[in-house]
């Protein structure tokens, strides 16, 4: 690691104090607020400080107010702050620094995450030791001014992406409530979502309804539902360009995602007609950990195919508004609740073509509701869909500014020139 002018390296152990953690025999351990409180690892790293379930009485390994909070276990590397003193078990190390200034040093270890990851040990779960933390290096400024103006400049990085997750939290709820009223209650011709007091509702086997609504099995409202398969050879016979193939990596609820997505020669894709996806349809994965994700298929200009893990659903009288909206109901709690049933006590997850048929869904009678509806959940997605956009460019300028700034490829001196001259 070659220090620019001005800068220095050193190990870990040369620049910070660190503790190791030690967990106590579980006689000291209480759910009382008996001693201090104790982290055994990084599980209790659900907040930017940590959320302990129990206190220590013996305090052998403590990490001081203000330490970094460093995971020495799988996932290692996941870093928090001590905002009180803390026991900690030997899934945890405590970290203060002496040469370097305790934000600095914060978020250079960060910046260091993949490569713990890569250099961690262990047969049976991912470790790093006393002896490689402590030889770990570290690349500083002998200015601890300029240190200080690093670690701010990355740290209103940090609070921008904060804000910006929790705002987007905060939309997602908004989303998930009048989700809920739209495909329950619906929008009237008046443009007003209804309510039992001013409209008539009915029951319904999904709860109360408009009476203008039904509930439908999918079945009675397609024209295929069905999927593809993965060619003879699999990944060998993909191509760099050619037939865009969907994989259940690409399907989400926010729609597709084609920055991991594969291509099939035409060949391939005309011995799959029956499975090629046009606009408008509905995808649904339909296997694995991502079960349930679905989307509705927007206008492309290329032709497009998908494998046996993500099902097509295609409505017979389809728009965009139905398509769409069948594609919200899916996402719901209504899909999701009926999908959750059914993968029940199973040992894999998975559904059949017949299952997705027998899905219900609350279905307007009037078209024009459709479109009222689905108007209504474009402008939310597009809300969240903004944010997300602004989250990403954030969190792409945090990791352009740590791989300038703390290795000393871009300098923040000319800021400090700026102050003290603001200053003079």
């Amino acid at each position: 690691m070659n220090a620019p002018q001005g800068w220095n390296t050193g190990t870990l152990h040369e620049v910070a104090h660190i503790t190791m953690g030690q967990s106590p025999d579980s006689k000291y351990y209480s759910e009382e607020e008996i001693g201090l409180p104790f982290l055994q690892g990084c599980a209790e790293f659900q907040a930017r400080f940590p959320l302990p379930r129990l206190y220590c009485s013996n305090s052998k390994k403590i990490a001081k107010q203000g330490a970094i909070l460093f995971s020495v276990r799988a996932p290692v590397g996941r870093q928090n702050i001590a905002e009180r003193d803390y026991v900690i078990g030997r899934g945890l190390a405590a970290i203060q620094g002496k040469q370097v200034a305790q934000p600095y040093l914060e978020h250079f270890l960060a910046s260091e995450t993949p490569n713990f990851s890569t250099a961690s040990q262990g047969s049976t779960f991912e470790a790093i030791n006393s002896t490689e933390l402590a030889s770990w290096p570290v690349i500083y400024p002998d200015d601890h001014a300029e240190q200080s103006k690093i670690a701010e400049v990355l740290s209103k990085v940090d609070s921008a992406i904060a804000q910006t997750e929790a705002l987007i939290a905060k939309q997602q709820r908004i989303k998930t409530g009048l989700m809920q009223d739209l495909l329950t209650r619906g929008i009237d011709e008046h443009g007003q979502v209804r309510t039992e007091a001013s409209h008539a509702f009915k029951d319904s086997p999904l709860g109360r309804i408009p009476v203008e609504w039904d509930v439908m099995e999918i079945d009675q409202l397609v024209s295929r539902v069905g999927s593809g398969v993965t060619p003879t050879g699999g990944e060998s016979v993909y191509t760099a360009d050619g037939i865009l193939f969907l994989r259940s990596q690409n399907v989400h609820f926010d729609g597709l995602r084609l920055d991991d997505v594969a291509y099939i020669p035409s060949h391939i894709h005309h011995s799959m007609m029956r499975s090629e996806v046009v606009e408008n349809d509905v995808l649904l994965n339909i296997t694995g950990a991502s079960i349930g994700r679905c989307c509705r298929m927007p206008k492309i200009n290329i032709h497009a195919n998908t494998n046996q893990h993500v099902c097509t659903i295609r409505l017979r009288d389809v728009d965009e508004a139905r398509a769409g909206f069948l594609a919200a109901v899916l996402q719901s709690h209504i899909g999701q609740h009926q999908i959750g049933q059914l993968n029940a006590g199973g040992n894999r997850e998975g559904l059949n073509y017949q299952q997705v048929r027998s899905f219900h869904v609350p279905w307007p009678s009037d078209r024009s509701e459709f479109v009222r509806i689905y108007d209504q959940i474009k402008r939310m997605n597009a809300v969240v869909a903004h944010h997300s956009v602004s989250l990403d460019k954030l969190r792409h300028l945090k990791t352009a500014l740590m791989q300038d700034l703390l290795t000393g490829k871009v300098r923040v001196t000319h800021l400090l020139l700026q102050i003290e001259a603001a200053s003079a």
